[in-house]
């Protein structure tokens, strides 16, 4: 493996400088991303080496759990290392394992913010990020609660999850919008659309499920060929990929096991030759 020459810090919000490669914390709970997680030694050991190996940007959910996730990060992590980070989300509430209906009302994102704050025992939240439009509530009125917390001291900074275009500029007329976290990875890029405009108006663009490689893995495969070439793991290029794709990019694997958490780390120092990264632009 070579240095990068991609840059591997974001400035987020322009004051929250991180190291673009982060740690998704979701997998840190039960299946279904419900309940607490069969492990909680090792989950709370997983977010301790994290930040052990550089991690300075760590993204959750009130959801995840829910409240379990920001609870594990919490007590493996504080009182909080100088210049970490940690963004959270509001906006889908949980009524079983798997299922996760959207609620905007702006007394419940409010009360899940508070919440938020109480599980992570901080006083401000460094991103809070409306997990899902609710279409029953207008916008306004959704991210309009965020920009009064932010008023209030409790937010530093907004985002917005799974939304287009139209959509993300909508929001950005209703309060600064610093991120936007919307699905993309090397097989799926159906918001790519979304990431050009980000990467124009230097917005974060934190791509969740950010590895799937799925059969990308193969023997046979381009992934699997470039990751021969260069020493590496098929999930290391996809991220290598996702790093040099764009300087606004931020993944945020996550795993339940430090191994893979190693693995993973190692992708930001990895770099692809343009011919490396034109055989995997041709896979979409």
């Amino acid at each position: 493996m070579t240095a990068p020459t991609t840059p591997l810090t974001f400035d987020l919000g322009g004051d929250l400088t991180v190291h673009r490669l982060g740690y998704g914390a979701m997998q840190l709970t039960g299946p279904g991303v419900w309940g607490e997680p069969a492990d909680r030694a090792g989950a709370l050991a997983v977010v301790k080496a994290a930040i052990e190996q550089g991690v300075d940007f760590i993204d959750t959910a009130d959801s995840y759990g829910p409240q379990v996730s920001e609870q594990i990060i919490a007590e493996a992590a504080f009182p909080y290392p100088d210049g970490l980070v940690i963004g959270t989300k509001a906006g889908l509430t949980r009524t079983g394992p798997g299922v996760w209906p959207p609620v905007g009302r702006p007394s419940y994102l409010k009360q899940q913010v508070e919440l938020s704050l109480r599980n992570l025992k901080v006083d401000r939240i460094d991103l809070i990020q409306l997990h899902r439009i609710d279409t029953e509530v207008p916008l306004a009125d959704q991210l309009g609660a965020f920009a009064e917390l932010k008023e209030e001291g409790k937010v530093r900074h907004v985002g917005v999850s799974e939304v287009s275009v139209d959509e993300l500029k909508a929001a950005r007329e209703i309060t600064e919008i610093v991120s936007v976290q919307n699905l993309y990875n090397l097989t799926n890029r159906q918001s790519a659309d979304v990431l050009a405009y980000a990467e124009a108006e230097g917005i974060a663009f934190i791509p969740w499920f950010p590895i799937a490689t799925g059969d990308l893995a193969k023997p046979d495969s381009p992934v699997a060929e470039v990751a021969r070439e260069l020493d590496a793991t098929p999930s290391q290029v996809a991220l290598a990929w996702l790093l040099q794709k764009s300087p606004v990019i931020l993944p945020i694997p996550g795993t339940k096991s430090i191994d893979h958490l190693t693995e993973n780390m190692g992708a930001a120092q990895l770099t692809l030759s343009a011919e490396d990264m034109a055989k995997l632009d041709a896979l979409a």
